[in-house]
């Protein structure tokens, strides 16, 4: 093995997360820990103690930093409040605010120089170099990008349930959105068909939502970083990922708030017809 801490011997980034040691559990089964798994833990730290410093103790008189933590939470609630719904926004939103810093400090720590070219080479017995970096941020690993939109598909179906119910879910899927006083009956029954047919689409194009979640972070990311490694961290570039790291985060953010707003915003229809809230 060579020294650590070498060079990236290529300027182009790995396509997937290298493990860098094991953690046995039991008898022919451990937990590989690979570069990417521990980027996320040093950023989720950091993170963490920052916050924490600027913030200090909440106080009714806020210092500099809580007043400023205070104000990107206010901005973000404007924001979010109208998309997810009054009943559903207070339990939604540390979610979706959490995603946000989580992904957003993610995303910047991919420009830190070093990460993806820190490390060392390791020979394999066919005589074969590689080289093994230390860190990989998470937003260029596929396995953390479909673990956080897992989260927020997760997230997703216990909020339309808990704050629509099971008769709007169902609703909204598969129901017949027209009236039967405003059309006949034939048109009616032929109607509730069609729509049937449009809510096993629906469904079909919601469990893919996941893939397409991480597939966006991923790959905006993964190009992010091969494009910082071939220019050489070049300045241009280097401000252009860092409003691309804001964006992505944002956009998963959004479209995480608008899936679960388009059940649960209801709030100005009639108990009936928006479902009740589960106790």
């Amino acid at each position: 093995m060579a020294p650590l801490l070498a060079a990236a011997p290529t300027a182009s980034a790995a396509e997937a997360a290298e493990t860098l040691f094991e953690i046995p559990l039991w008898d022919g089964f451990s937990l590989p820990i690979t570069n990417s798994i521990v980027t996320t833990w040093i950023v989720a730290l950091v993170l963490i103690a920052l916050i924490r410093l600027a913030c200090g103790r909440p106080k009714l008189v806020p210092s500099k930093g809580q007043y400023a933590v205070e104000t990107i939470i206010g901005m973000f609630k404007e924001i979010l409040e109208p998309i997810l719904g009054r009943r559903a926004f207070p339990a939604a939103f540390p979610l979706l605010i959490c995603l946000f810093f989580f992904i957003l400090a993610q995303n910047w720590a991919s420009l830190i120089p070093g990460i993806g070219t820190i490390g060392w080479h390791e020979t394999a017995a066919d005589g074969t170099e590689t080289f093994l970096p230390l860190f990989r941020p998470l937003g260029a690993d596929m396995n953390g990008t479909l673990g956080l939109a897992l989260i927020s598909f997760g997230a997703w179906l216990i909020l339309i349930f808990k704050f629509a119910g099971p008769r709007a879910v169902l609703h909204e899927w598969f129901g017949n959105k027209a009236s039967r006083n405003d059309v006949p009956a034939a048109v009616y029954y032929f109607l509730s068909l069609i729509f049937l047919g449009v809510g096993v689409i629906e469904v079909i194009s919601i469990l893919f939502r996941p893939i397409s979640l991480s597939f966006r972070l991923f790959g905006n990311v993964f190009g992010g970083e091969t494009l910082m490694h071939s220019t050489g961290y070049f300045t241009a570039f280097y401000f252009l990922e860092l409003l691309v790291g804001v964006v992505q985060a944002l956009v998963f953010t959004l479209l995480s708030a608008v899936y679960i707003g388009l059940i649960t915003n209801h709030d100005d229809e009639p108990a009936e017809d928006a479902g009740t809230p589960a106790s």
